[in-house]
């Protein structure tokens, strides 16, 4: 038996054309899940923030979503990432939102192929609960 033999002819940003012309569609679904596991790798980044609706999946499945907080829109070629996070009380935004533009650029690209067109970071809220921990545990000393 004889198994036949697929060469990539060319690779067209997202798309790979295979030499009996077939292509591959990467879902938005993924690009997602890269985006939020190179955003968990981030520090002061508390937690994604993706509403209701994900926190309730969550809950029911059990499962953690990677994918929460992240929306993407993808063409052939191109995509453009959406991150709402809350960051940790005394990290610096910017410095945090950057890191995120960078990281989330790279792996995408890096694993897609697409071009990453834009990166927006949301920061929806600021958790304090690290704060209140320190300021409980010096007060008790």
């Amino acid at each position: 038996m004889e198994e036949e033999k697929k060469e990539v002819v060319e690779e067209n940003n997202g798309e790979v054309a295979l030499e009996n012309n077939a292509n591959i569609k990467i879902a938005d679904d993924v690009i997602a899940v890269i985006a939020g596991v190179a955003v968990a790798e981030v520090p002061g980044v508390a937690e994604m923030s993706g509403g209701f609706a994900g926190g309730i999946s969550e809950v029911l499945s059990g499962k953690k979503n990677l994918s929460k907080g992240i929306k993407v829109e993808s063409g052939e070629k191109e995509t453009k990432i959406d991150v709402n996070i809350i960051v940790e009380y005394g990290t610096r935004i910017p410095d945090v939102a950057f890191e995120i533009q960078n990281r989330v650029k790279t792996a995408v690209e890096k694993m897609t192929g697409l071009k990453v067109i834009e990166v927006n970071v949301h920061v929806q809220g600021v958790n304090t609960q690290n704060m209140e921990n320190a300021q409980n545990s010096e007060e008790n000393k």
